[in-house]
């Protein structure tokens, strides 16, 4: 089974209330396109699925049988969510005000990670205060390059500098 990992994020994404639902189906219907689904069921009816709640138990299924143990962890698909957060924010598709609503919610959902202190702060002192647009731009920028060059999060975190970001305060 191929890409996985976009599977994977568009599951956690929706999980976490940012996704579509559709991204999941899409998914599934290249695997079809492609013929690479190799006769699993679940992913036909992946295909047919409407709304997060058929897609996320046949995405389960899914990925327990081809990830199982080796499933990704939520910071590490946090982690490339924000890569993707970062790209939409230079393109004019996220906000400081959207991006503050998404980093509220996913630092408690991720129990508060180290890595995210300085970002989610820096977002939501950004929506009020002008000063604070360029340390959240730098934070932002820092975080999101160290999690597109990551291939996991303990690659990520021997990266990572509370140092650097503390910098960005």
């Amino acid at each position: 089974m191929e890409q996985l990992t976009e599977l994977e994020l568009a599951v956690f994404q929706l999980r976490m209330g940012f996704g579509q639902a559709d991204r999941c189906v899409d998914w599934a219907v290249e695997r079809l396109r492609l013929d690479q689904e190799g006769d699993d069921l679940e992913v036909v009816l992946l295909a047919s699925a409407r709304g997060a709640d058929e897609v996320l138990p046949l995405a389960d299924v899914i990925l327990e049988r081809y990830r199982g143990e080796q499933r990704l962890d939520d910071q590490f698909l946090a982690g490339k969510y924000i890569v993707e957060l970062r790209a939409a924010c230079l393109t004019g598709r996220e906000s400081v005000s959207s991006l503050d609503a998404i980093f509220t919610r996913l630092y408690p959902a991720l129990d508060y990670p180290d890595w995210l202190v300085m970002l989610s702060r820096n977002c939501e002192y950004a929506t009020d205060v002008a000063d604070f647009e360029q340390p959240f731009e730098r934070e932002f920028a820092y975080i999101a390059r160290l999690w597109a060059e990551a291939g996991s999060t303990a690659e990520f975190e021997q990266r990572y500098s509370r140092v650097t970001s503390n910098g960005h305060g």
